[in-house]
């Protein structure tokens, strides 16, 4: 087969790709975790995991995620036909595999109709595994799955990944087996392993099983499937032990080929680093030194209602239901509502902005509610119809009453949740609050410890202090502790901003009194 009929067949592959995504919902394709590899991408990652081996090695090809086999026909393009001694790949979902099984038919591919996660090796095993997984989010797998997930996966490579993990981080264990000794993968996953909790296995995995040879982030500015809101890497590994004084090459936007920023780290660092995604910007592992923002305040993400539109009304629509005032609560706007930075309040405690909201949290059962407030009776009433009915919903399910909101009062300061870094903006704002008003899960609320509200009250410009310490923290410093998605959209998770060192806002408070075991702390982390 000549290279012209290789693109021939590439450029039918993608009409069949596009066809194949068009006749199919787009949430059933996001269910399943189906993002196509653009060409230009897939030719990238292969020709790099071809530069991995060595020369005129012959290549056993494997894509235990194929679809319509975007990285086999990128091999095809890279090398010439003798040098393949193998190719297969697995596809579950016939909607792609029974078209891409019929467009490759003259070729040595073997498309396998099945469900990869249950499969065995069979022949010779690969030396050059290129994969880009399905991208299924954890919540979409029900407990049965994960149970027998984990057992395979713990089977297959001896780690047992986190019920919390994506389903990209399965199929990377899963995939062990199948790899020859010395051989090569690639795959194409999300990038929010490299900071989230539930990565540490799959980071044990990468350490300690097999040899990580590098990991390139793309720019998250650069979103690489126009479907998927992700910020991609490639994990390239060796299947042999990692030798002592292994490095670890991180490197990050442009190519791999030609990457913007590029820096080899110790494999030994990136053990006592949870946040990989650091790398290659930062020059060291991050290491706590004394005390943390977890340590001064509680922090927890706002209220989640289980559905904004019907728990959060405005005074017009409240007036228009006849509702009573007393069955709701202040609570913040979206960040953009808010053109300040501080949330001054009236006498009642009301925010001092121009869209005021309110919580709807009524306590009583329902039998009291019909009782004392009908119309509120009535209102609930409409959000336990239709076949989308509030009430069934997820979060309302498990609260009794259905209706009952998460107890979240005011906080004194308040962080945005997301938000994207942008020149002449923060991508997280830190507000001070002097309202009543609660927030929901699109902020993140700052309580300060017992001892520290007791100094507050003593000493109130402490909060103050605090605020502004906080909005003077440089982006950079705070994009290191959170995490970040395609379209350079960053998020800051609780136990994130807890983990932030706040010695220097320690130092910089004024004089304040504490029960001994704190002040041992604070001098300490002071000293």
């Amino acid at each position: 087969m000549t290279a012209l009929d290789i693109e021939t067949l590439e450029i039918q592959r993608l009409a069949l790709q596009i066809e194949l995504d068009r006749s199919k919902a787009i949430e059933d394709r996001k269910r399943m975790g189906q993002f196509a590899t653009p060409t230009a991408l897939a030719r990238e990652i292969l020709a790099h995991g071809i530069r991995l081996l060595p020369d005129i090695q012959p290549i056993r090809f494997f894509d235990p995620g194929i679809g319509t086999a975007s990285f086999y026909s990128a091999l095809r393009a890279a090398v010439p036909e003798e040098r393949i001694e193998s190719a297969q790949g697995y596809e579950i979902d016939p909607h792609y595999g029974e078209p891409a099984k019929a467009l490759w038919q003259d070729t040595p591919l073997d498309i396998h109709l099945s469900d990869f996660t249950r499969a065995t090796p069979k022949g010779r095993k690969a030396n050059l595994l290129i994969c880009n997984p399905p991208y299924v989010r954890h919540h979409h797998l029900d407990g049965s799955q994960k149970s027998a997930l984990q057992r395979r996966t713990e089977e297959a490579c001896g780690v047992k990944i986190s019920g919390l993990a994506g389903f990209y981080c399965y199929f990377i264990g899963l995939a062990h087996p199948f790899m020859a000794k010395d051989g090569i993968a690639g795959w194409l996953v999300p990038s929010e392993f490299m900071g989230g909790n539930y990565g540490r296995m799959l980071k044990h995995y990468l350490l300690k099983k097999v040899t990580l040879l590098q990991i390139h982030r793309y720019d998250p500015e650069d979103v690489q499937f126009d479907d998927a809101l992700v910020s991609s890497a490639v994990v390239w590994i060796k299947n042999s032990p990692p030798p002592e004084d292994h490095a670890v090459i991180f490197s990050y936007g442009g190519t791999l080929t030609k990457p913007v920023l590029s820096r080899e780290v110790v494999a030994t660092d990136l053990d006592c680093e949870p946040k990989w995604a650091r790398y290659p910007q930062a020059h060291k592992a991050s290491r706590r030194d004394g005390i943390s923002l977890g340590d001064l305040f509680d922090i927890k993400r706002g209220v989640a209602t289980g559905d904004n539109k019907f728990f959060i009304l405005d005074r017009n629509q409240i007036e228009e239901h006849d509702l009573p005032m007393e069955c709701f609560s202040p609570v913040l706007p979206g960040s953009r509502y808010l053109p300040e930075d501080e949330i001054k309040a009236d006498d009642e405690g009301l925010p001092l902005i121009d869209k005021q909201l309110f919580l709807l949290d009524a306590r009583l059962p329902e039998d009291v509610i019909s009782q004392k407030f009908p119309a509120l009776a009535t209102y609930l009433a409409t959000g336990k119809k239709g076949e989308k009915a509030v009430a069934d919903r997820y979060l309302c399910r498990f609260r009794k009453p259905w209706y009952k909101q998460e107890k979240r009062p005011a906080a004194p300061i308040i962080c945005t949740y997301m938000g994207r870094n942008r020149a002449g903006s923060k991508p997280f704002r830190f507000i001070l609050n002097h309202s009543s008003a609660t927030a929901c899960n699109t902020y993140l609320l700052l309580y300060p410890k017992p001892f520290l509200a007791r100094a507050v009250e003593k000493h109130p410009a402490i909060m103050r202090s605090a605020w502004k310490f906080l909005n003077e923290i440089a982006p950079k410093e705070l994009l290191e502790h959170g995490r970040f998605y395609g379209g350079g959209l960053h998020k800051l998770e609780p136990k994130e901003l807890r983990g932030f060192p706040a010695k220097d806002l320690v130092a910089c408070l004024p004089e304040i009194g504490l029960l001994p075991r704190q002040a041992d702390l604070l001098e300490g982390a002071v000293a």
